[in-house]
Formats: structure tokens, sequence, C-alpha cells
């Protein structure tokens, strides 16, 4: 399965505090101690601001908390905002933070680091634009991983106009933290990782996807932005199994006009009838390039069943962790995660396909990026199961 976990199997060594490695060898910048972590500037025209929601959703039990007979979720929005000022959203908790370092194994770095990370985005600012006039992105994070680490993405999108919602599932992530001060940690993680625990993994999200757009969507919503989101424009992308579960939502709910899998098994095929709606392939070289085997066999079944636009993109160099701000952060700390390709430029190779993506499909703008291989991004594969990658 192509859940690695965050960091997995290293720890952090005097030298790997001082050099990361680079493209053929060569040194890359790397944090020194003490060095405060930071996500990069986004590129758009906007000032990003950034809020949480609390939801509960009455119509369902919990599927991994035995006696809960509602469905909790904390979900992360960025959205355009006027205000360029005020405090900087906080990119974790201490405690959120600590869990996930622990996770990986990570020591040599103080406990709360990821806590100090600095982020772009205005806590609370006040949503600016059009009612009715910004397209919605829902986001979803691999399995064990909070919302947080998609916020690169998530900034850089909200800067080019879009209202992003990344979605904490519940108990599937090694720490979400609610308003009244509970942390609940990853039980879904418990037992055997076999296909059906998948399948029921990404049913889930599709359910909890759901739920979220009838919240944003519904008259009268909770969150005061919600009045700016165009519910005819709506789009899933995310990372592994959050990539995976976007094909699910897209089954599940019409509402998702067009989706990206980032990196993710597919658990859910399609099915015989098809998926007409735009779907893009994104993932690496290693591991996704027609023939590698491996995981590459379900996108090469899924493919043949999108009947729609798509597209098959591999990045070279890449890393499962290149896609997401675990990337990005561990190069800051020196810790080698195995990529030829620095994290600054894959998170770059990230931002552009997928605001390109949604640019087209949403925004209804050609994209030439989309098109044919690029001289400014070499690093990207066009593919097919029945062809060799195209550069």
């Amino acid at each position: 399965m192509n859940h690695a976990h965050f960091l997995r199997g290293l720890t952090v060594s005097t030298a790997l505090l001082t050099l990361a490695v680079g493209i053929g060898g060569r040194p890359a910048a790397a944090g020194k101690p003490g060095d405060t972590p930071s996500l990069p500037s986004p590129t758009g025209p906007h000032p990003v601001g950034t809020t949480s929601l609390h939801l509960t959703d009455d119509s369902r039990p919990d599927p991994w908390a035995s006696g809960a007979s509602a469905r909790e979720l904390m979900v992360s929005l960025w959205y355009p905002t006027a205000s360029a000022n005020g405090r900087r959203a906080q990119y974790m908790t201490p405690t959120e933070s600590e869990l996930l370092l622990k996770e990986g194994g990570i020591t040599g770095v103080p406990s709360d680091v990821l806590s100090t990370t600095r982020t772009n985005a205005f806590a609370d600012a006040r949503p600016a634009g059009p009612e009715r006039g910004l397209p919605l992105v829902v986001l979803s994070p691999g399995f064990t991983k909070p919302r947080t680490t998609l916020t690169a993405l998530a900034e850089d999108l909200a800067s080019h106009g879009y209202i992003v919602a990344a979605i904490d599932h519940t108990y599937e992530n090694v720490a979400t933290t609610f308003p009244d001060g509970r942390v609940t940690t990853c039980t879904a993680g418990e037992g055997t990782h076999d296909e059906a625990f998948w399948k029921r993994l990404v049913t889930g999200r599709a359910a909890d996807v759901s739920f979220v757009l009838d919240e944003l969507t519904r008259a009268h919503a909770t969150w005061d932005g919600a009045r700016l989101i165009d519910p005819s424009r709506i789009a899933m992308a995310g990372h592994s199994v959050g990539g995976a579960s976007s094909v699910t939502s897209m089954l599940a709910d019409s509402r998702v006009r067009a989706g990206i899998d980032i990196d993710g098994t597919t658990h859910v095929p399609i099915p015989d009838s098809g998926l007409s709606r735009p779907f893009l392939f994104l993932g690496r070289h290693s591991q996704y390039s027609p023939g590698s085997g491996g995981a590459v066999a379900t996108w090469e079944r899924d493919w043949q069943r999108l009947t729609g636009w798509k597209r098959w993109l591999v990045v070279t160099g890449a890393e499962h962790a290149s896609f997401t701000d675990v990337g990005l952060l561990a190069e800051q700390f020196g810790v080698d995660m195995g990529a030829d390709l620095p994290a600054a430029r894959a998170s770059e190779i990230i931002r552009s396909h997928t605001r390109a993506f949604l640019e087209l499909h949403l925004g209804h703008r050609a994209q030439r990026l989309l098109d044919k291989p690029s001289k400014r991004y070499p690093q990207v594969a066009f593919c097919g199961p029945e062809a060799s990658p195209r550069v």
C-alpha cells in the first residue's frame, strides 16, 4: 500500500540537521536547529484567511468509535480576504506536533516544532468575494495525516480565488483537536489493513465529504463565508488514500464536478458504466508509470473507465511525502526523505498542476500546461497504460 508513515523509519542526527541531499547528490539548503520552519508563499494576488469549523453529523454513527452515535469532524477553511493583516494562523497545536513526530519516529527536534511553522494565512480574517462566485475545493489527507499537511496547497489555491475545505477524518489521523480541548487519535489503524479496510475507509470519507458539502452549501450555513461558494463549481483533491477517496466521492456525490488523485492507490473501482467527469492522476514516476507494477495497476484499471477529460502525470524524483507539507518541512529539518527532487520544486509542481486542472474545469480557462509536456517542468511526464511516459 502507498500509505507511507510520516518520515518512516527516520531519525534526525546532527549531520542530517545541517545538510539535506539535493539533485545529483548536491547539498540542498536545509534548516539549522532553532530555525523556524515555514511554508512557501502563495502565488496568487489575494491575501488568504483561514478558520476552522466543528461539524457534527447526527444522521450516522462514527464508523471508528464504538458507541458514538454521531460523526464529529474538524474542517479547516482557506479563502480570499481583503484583510492583509492580523495574526498568522497556527499550523498545528503543540500536542498535534508531538504526536505527528512521534508517529514518524522523529527525535532530535523540539516536540512542538511543527506548531511554530510559519504559515501565510490570517486567522479568522473576513472572507471576500462575490456572492455565489467562488469555486470550492475539498481536500482529503493521507491516512494518519492531519488536514494541516495540505496547507501549502490550500493557501495557494485560496490566493487564486478558491475556497478550500480540508477535512480531518476523525480517528483516521494521529491527532484531531476539538474546540473543547479533546484530542482524538488514530484508532482506525488498529487491526488488519486488508482491502476491506481500505474500502471501508474511502467509503466513510465519501460520506464525510458529502456531509461537509451539505453544511457548506445549505441555506443559512453556520460559516459566513459559505455565501461566497458557487455550488455548481466544486472539486476534490487528496493525497494517498485521500486521493483514492476523490474517486469514491465522485461516484457517491454528483456535486463533485472534478477530481484529483495525488499519489494514491485506488481501492473502490470505477464501475463499468464509467465516470465521465474530469479526473487527474498525479503521482511518482517510480510508482505510477505504466509497466512499473504494483500500485499502478489500480490506475490502469480505472483509466479505462474514465470516459471524460483525463490526464495521467508522473513526477520524476518525487517520493510519497514530496506531494504534501511533510516533504517541505522534513527538508527544512535536514531530513533526507529519499527524494531526488528538492521539496520546494515538488511543491511548485503540485501547486501549479493542481491549479491548472481547477482553472480548466471550474474556471473554464484553457491551460496549456495540461496539453503537453512543458519545458518549465521537465520532471513531469504525460503517460497512460498503453504508452511510455512522454517528456
